[in-house]
């Protein structure tokens, strides 16, 4: 059997000195690279073909996440390991979109940065406990719909004037905006609060916020 081949990128020379120590003591893996920077490490994954990248997040240069979707877009066979400090959702999720198909923190235990990288290179996916328990819990809690899709009640004109009240534009500024008169305006702003069952302007623009709609930036005449 072929050795498992791994690349390692952090921009830690300790911490990249250890990965380098702990793999070398694993047989039938091969280490075929290191990299203390995103491009460097995107460079040496595409020269050098490796089954597992160990990619750190935070790298100068090229952070790991975009660095772990170069390198997949053109080696879609290669395994990424995340191995990282960071473990906010945005970060683990934006990594799982990229590609990666594991994610530890950088406290993990050398056997579970051994079973990882064996995982990974065997075409299988694997977590930390932490990052596991986020992940059950994010996709366990509805998600609430998002932009229009939170409000099917509403036509597209009101979901229009709903963004830009979102935004603080005022209403001769709406009409303006969407070359429509100031009483169109106002008859779709009560039809909105209506609609939605909100008090005043205030109220429905808090509900668009929630919604993330008016999260261009505030509206200038």
């Amino acid at each position: 059997m072929s050795p498992l081949r791994v690349l390692v990128c952090d921009d830690n020379d300790g911490f990249r000195t250890s990965l380098l120590g702990l793999l070398a003591t694993i047989p039938d893996i091969e280490v075929v690279g290191e990299a203390a920077d995103g491009r460097t490490g995107v460079a040496l994954a595409l020269a050098t073909q490796p089954d597992v990248v160990l990619m750190d997040l935070a790298m100068p240069g090229l952070d790991g996440v975009e660095a772990t979707r170069r390198i997949l877009a053109d080696a879609p066979h290669v395994g990424v390991v995340v191995l990282t400090m960071i473990e906010d959702d945005d970060s683990v999720f934006a990594a799982l979109k990229a590609g990666a198909r594991s994610y530890l923190l950088k406290g993990a235990r050398r056997a579970e940065i051994t079973r990882a990288v064996t995982a990974v290179g065997s075409g299988e996916a694997m977590f930390g406990a932490s990052i596991a328990a986020r992940l059950v819990g994010y996709f366990a809690v509805p998600r609430r719909p998002q932009g229009a899709d939170a409000f099917p009640e509403l036509t597209s004109r009101q979901i229009e004037i709903l963004d830009l009240m979102a935004r603080h534009a005022p209403n001769p500024d709406i009409a303006r905006r969407l070359d429509i008169s100031e009483k169109t305006v106002r008859n779709n702003v009560s039809a909105i609060l209506t609609k939605l069952c909100v008090r005043d302007r205030a109220e429905a623009i808090a509900a668009a916020r929630a919604a993330h709609l008016g999260s261009a930036p505030p509206y200038r005449t």
